[in-house]
């Protein structure tokens, strides 16, 4: 496979990861939400303690995926496989 291929695959791959991180952080803190808070509490302040949960589980992904982007990053060297996604443009 050529560079191209491996960072199409490599995007695709990521996303999924970086959703399914996003996901388990937000399933298991709904679970931790149901169980902890009595069902009073749920009722009236349910719809505000899950957007808070949900934005923390997109920081919490990125911040997750980022940790392991870094981990690979040293371990492997990402030039070697990968295309640039971004070029750099000639000054004029």
């Amino acid at each position: 496979m050529n560079k191209k291929v491996n960072t199409v695959l490599f995007i695709l791959a990521a996303t999924v990861v970086n959703i399914v991180i996003m996901l388990a952080i937000l399933t298991g803190g709904m679970y931790l939400l149901g169980a902890v808070l009595p069902e009073r509490v749920q009722e009236s302040a349910g719809q505000f303690l899950f957007i808070v949960l949900f934005l923390a589980a997109v920081g919490g992904a990125f911040l997750i995926y980022n940790r392991i982007i870094r981990l690979i990053s040293t371990k492997i060297d990402l030039d070697r496989y990968f295309h640039p996604i971004f070029k750099r443009r000639p000054r004029s």
